[in-house]
């Protein structure tokens, strides 16, 4: 195992490992850890009791956090002729058809956060599914990533929509915001994607849905959440401004 440094030691000493702490609690101690040099990116961990090996238990979809995430969303979208030219006036950063297709394929170019494409490039897009698909890119019409309005798809992308699903061991891994954000801006948007997650829980779950929650930062420990806590979080703090 890695050594891990100074600073990550001290922080890891104002944790309780043993307690699930509330909400508004588990901020508090992210937001007193000593600071790295560059503004971490704050990450909620939620292991579900989903078993995603079965399709009807897949969990999957979209959100707008309430802050968003503190950076500029950077949307690649495949498409010709006009619907290229609407991606562009939306403000798309790379558009582009089996151009844009060969340059991830052969260059492995994946600067970019979401991949939006319309329904006739799918045959092309299709193909990168082994590249795409492991970083959480590939377009799926179920998370309207796969439409002919990619000027409202680019749009809702660039304003912070983000996907979430869980991985192979049923967590969703999800950015709720930077450590430079205020308590009660990271707790709203918590508190919005908890209310997601279990708004989406799928018809066919069965046993405790939310069985174990944590939130961490780049470069620290985590802070484990008590997974009851999942109603009237967003009140916990002071109001913001």
């Amino acid at each position: 195992m890695p050594k891990h440094g100074k600073r990550y030691r001290s922080n890891l000493e104002s944790v309780d490992r043993e307690k699930l702490y509330e909400p508004s609690e588990a901020v508090s101690v992210i937001k007193g850890f000593q600071a790295a040099k560059f503004d971490e990116t704050v990450e909620a961990h939620i292991r579900t009791g989903l078993n995603v090996r079965h399709a009807e238990e897949q969990l999957r979809g979209t959100i707008s956090l309430p802050h968003g995430l503190g950076k500029e969303m950077t949307v690649a979208v495949f498409a010709k002729g006009d619907k290229a030219r609407e991606a562009e006036e939306a403000g798309a950063d790379h558009v582009g058809a089996e151009d844009l297709a060969k340059r991830i394929e052969e260059d492995g170019f994946t600067d970019f956060d979401v991949a939006i494409a319309t329904p006739d490039m799918m045959p092309v897009v299709g193909k990168l599914g082994r590249i795409l698909g492991p970083q959480g890119k590939m377009p799926n019409p179920k998370v309207g990533t796969v439409t002919n309005d990619v000027s409202k798809a680019v749009s809702e992308s660039k304003a912070g929509k983000v996907e979430y699903r869980t991985d192979r061991h049923a967590i969703v891994h999800m950015t709720i915001g930077k450590l430079s954000f205020d308590e009660k801006v990271l707790l709203e948007n918590y508190a919005a994607l908890i209310d997601e997650i279990v708004r989406a829980r799928p018809a066919a779950a069965k046993g405790r849905y939310l069985q174990s929650i944590t939130l961490t930062t780049t470069t620290n420990p985590g802070v484990k959440v008590d997974p009851a806590r999942t109603r009237g979080i967003a009140e916990e703090a002071a109001p913001v401004g």
